[in-house]
């Protein structure tokens, strides 16, 4: 089998936006090696959403972690919300934002680490709410999705469900924060490549040493 990336990450994953640039990276320094899958954590399950002002006190204080760490920066649109909460109407949970970047592995497999990447910038830096449907729809062109087949799909029970599915599969995967970096190299053998943040040279150097071990061709 072809070795696979599981990268297990939730949109509303303030150190998995920083990490986006790092995995897209990967992603192309490795295309001809592995798959690349990505797979939603469910981090707010909708039956746990919560308005913004229940974490918005955290939020303020870890983004500058983040942007220090990982040189991402937030834009003044979502930060808005974090420093109103009070004016802000944002409920937040993970099952739409899941459900399509389900759709998006259905149609346009190749691009699902781009897509998750933007899905993060959408909400991140220009403060869309992603369980707006209209969030979604800058996207669509750019990804080639037809619009009536993507809003039939993110609003049925059968999407819903392939999202949830990957919510348990992340939990299988013992993948309990996030980003979340797995190598599958056999049908029962998995390495951890990262628990958190990691840099692109540090994650680079750890795929290619799984790879030598396993007598598998890197980059």
């Amino acid at each position: 089998m072809q070795p696979v990336v599981y990268y297990c990450y939730d949109a509303y994953c303030g150190w998995c936006y920083g990490f986006s640039p790092v995995i897209k990276k990967i992603a192309t320094a490795f295309k001809d090696k592995l798959s690349f899958e990505v797979l939603s954590g469910g981090m707010i399950p909708k039956e746990n959403a919560r308005p913004i002002s229940a974490i918005a006190g955290y939020i303020s204080e870890a983004y500058h972690r983040v942007e220090e760490t990982t040189g991402i920066k937030f834009g003044e649109d979502y930060l808005w919300h974090i420093f109103n909460p009070d004016k802000s109407d944002w409920y937040q949970h993970s099952e739409k934002s899941a459900t399509a970047l389900c759709i998006v592995k259905e149609i346009q497999p190749e691009q699902q680490v781009a897509f998750a990447a933007d899905l993060q910038y959408a909400l991140h830096y220009e403060g869309r709410d992603l369980t707006d449907d209209e969030a979604y729809r800058h996207l669509l062109e750019k990804y080639v999705i037809p619009e009536e087949e993507f809003y039939t799909k993110l609003n049925s029970e059968e999407y819903k469900e392939k999202a949830h599915y990957e919510f348990a599969l992340c939990k299988q995967l013992q993948a309990t924060s996030f980003p979340q970096v797995l190598l599958q190299v056999a049908d029962q053998k998995f390495y951890l490549l990262t628990k958190g943040y990691t840099d692109y040279e540090t994650l680079k150097k750890r795929i290619q040493t799984v790879l030598a071990e396993t007598q598998i061709t890197s980059v």
